[in-house]
Parts: C-alpha cells; sequence; structure tokens
C-alpha cells in the first residue's frame, strides 16, 4: 500500500501568557486587613506629626499653632467658626490659640466687609514668612521620609491616599450623627 503523504506541520502558536490578574478579593478576617491597615495608618499619622513637630521646635511654634498657619496660608480670611468647623477644634480652644499667635503678630482680626459682628482671620506678613519656612522644613522632612521613592511611587501612594480620604468623608457624610 503506497504511503499517504506526511501532512505539513501545522505550526501552532504558543499559548498566550495569561495576564496579571487584578486581584479584586476581599481579605478576610484571618487577614486581619482592618486592624492592620487601621494601626498602620494610625502610626504613620501619629509619626509624622511627631517628628513634623520636632522639625519646628527652632520656631516655637506648636502642632496647633502651625496647623492653624498651615489652613489659613491656602484659605486666608477665613471666619474663626467656620476654621474652627475645618480644623474640627472647638471654638472656645480655636479662640485662645488664635489670641496668642495674635500676640505673636503671625495673624490678625478683621471685621468682616459685610457683618462688622464676625472676625475673619488673615496671615500677616510675619506669619506669611514662617509659613515660608514651615514649607521648606516640610519639604525636607518630607524628602527623608519618602526615601526610596521615586516619583511614579509617590504619586500613587497620594492617589491611593487620596481615594481613601474621599470614602472616609463619604462614610462620614453617611453617619446618623453628621
Amino acid at each position: 500500500m503506497p504511503k499517504k503523504p506526511a501532512k505539513p506541520a501545522v505550526k501552532q502558536k504558543p499559548p498566550k501568557a495569561a495576564a496579571p490578574a487584578k486581584s479584586r478579593a476581599k481579605p478576610t478576617e484571618a487577614d486581619n486587613w482592618d486592624s492592620r491597615l487601621g494601626f498602620l495608618m494610625h502610626d504613620v499619622s501619629r509619626l509624622r506629626r511627631s517628628v513634623f513637630d520636632e522639625f519646628m521646635k527652632p520656631m516655637a511654634m506648636t502642632r496647633s499653632q502651625w496647623w492653624i498657619l498651615a489652613h489659613l496660608s491656602r484659605h486666608d480670611g477665613m471666619i474663626q467658626s467656620d476654621l474652627a468647623n475645618v480644623l474640627d477644634i472647638g471654638k472656645a480652644a480655636l479662640g485662645g490659640l488664635i489670641d496668642r499667635l495674635e500676640v505673636s503678630k503671625f495673624i490678625e482680626r478683621r471685621a468682616d466687609d459685610n457683618d462688622r459682628r464676625v472676625k475673619r482671620i488673615y496671615l500677616t506678613s510675619k506669619g506669611t514668612q514662617i509659613i515660608t519656612e514651615m514649607r521648606s522644613k516640610s519639604h525636607e522632612m518630607s524628602e527623608r521620609i519618602l526615601a526610596g521613592l521615586d516619583t511614579a511611587p509617590r504619586h500613587a501612594l497620594v492617589d491611593m491616599l487620596t481615594l481613601v480620604k474621599k470614602n472616609l468623608l463619604a462614610i462620614k457624610d453617611e453617619l446618623p450623627f453628621n
């Protein structure tokens, strides 16, 4: 019997490598995710504040004072009660801090143009100068904190933390006491 001609070998394509799966699986209770994440975020925040306090010591600036000045540097001329709400500080406590910052000539209170009963808070030139120094110290500290992270991971970290903040604010808005 005559042999059939051999079929030409069909070249098979190598199997496609599976794309890396994006893991969206929720952590289990055994992963203790919530506890670790909460502690990590708290520790990072606490340590950053503590280190920043040390960076600010030569300026004789307390955390509460620099927090007020930093906020005013972005929203100068705020009404005192609005500032208290934004910073989540009691009005009386904020009043005392504002008094000390005013005595130090970092800020000044001015009557509102439309309602003389309302006081607006403004940075003075001395306040603006200390903000410039604080920003320089903050940049120096941030560079040390983020050592080992190139630009892309830094941006990714900011994006992730911004999303976490957005989610927390949405949850806060849903809570019954708001």
